[in-house]
């Protein structure tokens, strides 16, 4: 109990400290522009944008084009966890597989996800199936790759133990390379999250026909031509990112407490 009241002080004071920095920055952005005379319509001052990030928290609008682009994360996710820990097992306890495919992970992986969307689009020829397609396609890597460091990293004396008293390869990894490669594929959930939430937004945006954050604010952008409701649109994402990483690194944490306590010792006997 004390040790999580402790961790949950810790995450408090450093929410502060954030907190305090990012006023400092604002404040001193806001003097500095001021003082230099620039035009509001070239770069608005801060205050500017925080007061559209408030008008916008207000506007069930946008809060219907974040629900959108949630929604399509959430799908995204769930096909994303889905192929790619299971593949990352395959891969994982299947070294002549791994060799094989390796080049076409390690060719496909660097692929800008968004410059894919006219090929998937005139492919599958459906706007909201095209996002999720290409939210799936950048997000599977970080879950994949780690998944497979993962399953590399199981001891070969626990498989070892399983099959000398007669477990098959199908057994060894379910009862030890999948739960010792566990907390690290949740670690590639949670980086996939935050990028599948960006990726979303930027094929939103450049795509057509689309909803969500990114259709909205190409809207707000054709509509009004403001930077700063675009620059309250990012803030806004910014947040929403945020907070989806915190969700995740709290989840990974309260759900591998033995694997972050285990890395922890070995720091300390290192």
């Amino acid at each position: 109990m004390t040790a999580g009241i402790t961790t949950a002080s810790r995450a408090a004071r450093r929410g502060y400290r954030g907190a305090a920095g990012l006023l400092l920055v604002l404040g001193a952005a806001q003097l500095a522009l001021w003082a230099a005379q620039v035009s509001p319509t070239a770069f608005p001052l801060p205050s500017a944008v925080l007061d559209s990030a408030a008008h916008l928290g207000t506007s069930g609008g946008f809060w219907a084009s974040v629900g959108s682009t949630m929604a399509v994360w959430a799908t995204a996710m769930a096909i994303t966890v889905a192929i790619a820990v299971p593949a990352g097992l395959l891969l994982g306890t299947r070294p002549w597989a791994e060799r094989a495919l390796s080049p076409l992970i390690e060719f496909l992986r660097p692929f800008p996800a968004v410059v894919l969307i006219p090929l998937v689009l005139l492919i599958v020829q459906d706007d909201t199936k095209t996002e999720l397609v290409i939210v799936v396609y950048a997000a599977i890597w970080p879950v994949l790759i780690n998944t497979i460091y993962g399953v590399r990293g199981v001891s070969q004396l626990a498989k070892e133990t399983l099959r000398s008293f007669g477990f098959g390869p199908l057994p060894v990894a379910f009862l030890v390379s999948a739960p010792s490669a566990a907390p690290f594929a949740a670690t590639g959930v949670r980086i996939a999250a935050s990028l599948a939430f960006v990726v979303a937004i930027a094929v939103e945006l450049v795509g057509t026909g689309m909803n969500g954050i990114g259709a909205f604010t190409a809207a707000e952008e054709g509509g009004t031509g403001s930077t700063a409701i675009l620059l309250a649109v990012a803030l806004w994402s910014g947040l929403i990112g945020l907070g989806l990483n915190a969700v995740f690194a709290g989840a990974e944490r309260l759900a591998f407490r033995w694997h972050f306590a285990l890395a922890a010792t070995s720091g300390e006997l290192g």
